[in-house]
């Protein structure tokens, strides 16, 4: 590309400026598979960590003789400090690249969660839940904001397939550390140190590649040509944090559900809490293209009114059909994810750190909230009614989003 002419040209030069630059946009609006992977493999790993938490809850509250609501505080400090405090790393994220906390973050998440195995005391537990929360706040928004520069033209189907590494790993996370503990005590959370470990050499070697092509994308695609929509930004975190409910509420309680209230097997839980992510993960994976294809307002706002009825048809059923009930409330809830991500970028063009902070993070941390609440209704009331409450979540989010509007153009 030729220098700028500062001989007074004028508009003519303008002009020139940007025919040439036009060939440089449309180059770079394919996605660049490569880098996606490897941001992928990256949030797989910390939500492999994140995912576990959920699964290894049953363990530690017989251990530690924790009542519901003891248990719903570890989900909810975990949401908080994995979430509430992503802004402000989106915010630092937007003033300038910091890739090195993308390994660092993969570490810290293992670390914490690791350790949570051989804690010797419940405040322990709770303190090493805080430092896992750090690693999954800082991995996000730059995550997000780097995948979306590498993403395109057709943002959804990108940051779906970024999205989806995530959605795997809180899908395996329950099963893994099901099967380490089944195998080698509480101390086998311990395992999940290798993975984290692996992973942040991996990124951390492949830094130089990373930060690459990233500012020239973001220079010619910065902005989107949308306007900033705060109003609607706030809409759109309520919405998710309704989501949030659901979403955590069954992953939380679905365990003590069938061990507790229904005398399952412990070692059923693995299996339903892969059901349940592992169709969010398929559903992340459907829901890109579709959002592309049908618009992200269009795509949240259809996918909503379908939650509800199956996630109560969930707490009625048994044995084969109560999985698949599971699995299409999972599919449902989670397939809106990664557009949701898309909608507040579009939102809010000139910040998308920010945006992916906002809704990654605060508004599904803030949404954990709920679990303690739903801990509250259960200690109380039992489970069924709190596992009820979270089911109609969604139907008050369908009623919410249909305020939401299109992302106008600047």
């Amino acid at each position: 590309m030729t220098a700028p002419d500062h001989s007074g040209a004028g508009l003519t030069s303008v002009a020139t400026s940007r025919a040439l630059a036009a060939p440089d946009v449309v180059s770079r609006a394919r996605p660049n598979a490569r880098l996606l992977a490897l941001l992928a493999l990256g949030h797989l790993v910390i939500d492999v960590n994140q995912g576990a938490l959920p699964a290894i809850l049953p363990f530690l509250r017989e251990a530690f003789t924790l009542s519901y609501a003891a248990a719903g505080t570890i989900v909810l400090v975990a949401n908080l400090t994995s979430s509430v405090i992503q802004p402000l790393f989106g915010y630092l994220s937007d003033q300038t690249a910091r890739r090195w906390l993308l390994p660092l973050s993969v570490f810290v998440s293992g670390v914490g969660l690791a350790l949570t195995g051989v804690a010797p005391s419940y405040s322990v537990i709770l303190a090493l839940v805080i430092v896992m929360g750090f690693g999954v706040a800082a991995y996000h928004p730059e995550g997000y904001k780097t995948a979306s520069h590498v993403a395109g033209d057709r943002k959804a189907t990108g940051l779906s397939f970024f999205s989806i590494g995530g959605n795997v790993g809180i899908a395996l996370g329950p099963p893994i550390i099901t099967a380490l503990v089944a195998a080698f005590g509480l101390a086998g959370s311990l395992g999940l140190l290798l993975p984290s470990l692996a992973v942040a050499a991996l990124l951390t070697a492949s830094l130089p590649a990373l930060s690459s092509p990233v500012p020239a994308q973001a220079h010619a695609k910065g902005g989107s040509g949308h306007r900033t929509m705060a109003g609607a930004m706030a809409l759109l975190v309520v919405v998710v944090m309704l989501r949030s409910w659901t979403a955590l509420g069954l992953t939380t309680f679905v365990p003590f559900f069938y061990i507790d209230h229904l005398k399952a097997d412990p070692r059923l839980v693995g299996p339903l809490l892969f059901v349940f992510l592992g169709a969010g993960a398929v559903g992340t994976l459907v829901g890109g293209p579709l959002a592309d294809r049908w618009g992200a307002r269009r795509f949240m706002v259809t996918v909503f009114v379908l939650a509800t009825p199956l996630t109560l048809g969930f707490l009625f059923a048994r044995g084969l059909l109560a999985f698949l009930l599971l699995g299409a409330a999972g599919f449902v809830l989670i397939s809106t994810f990664s557009v949701s991500v898309v909608l507040a970028q579009a939102y809010l063009p000139r910040h998308l750190g920010m945006a992916s902070g906002l809704i990654v993070g605060f508004a599904i941390g803030t949404g954990g909230v709920g679990v303690v609440l739903l801990g509250w209704v259960a200690d109380h009331w039992g489970l069924p009614l709190a596992l009820g409450v979270a089911a109609l979540m969604p139907l008050i989010g369908f009623l919410a989003a249909l305020f939401l509007p299109e992302p106008r153009r600047a």
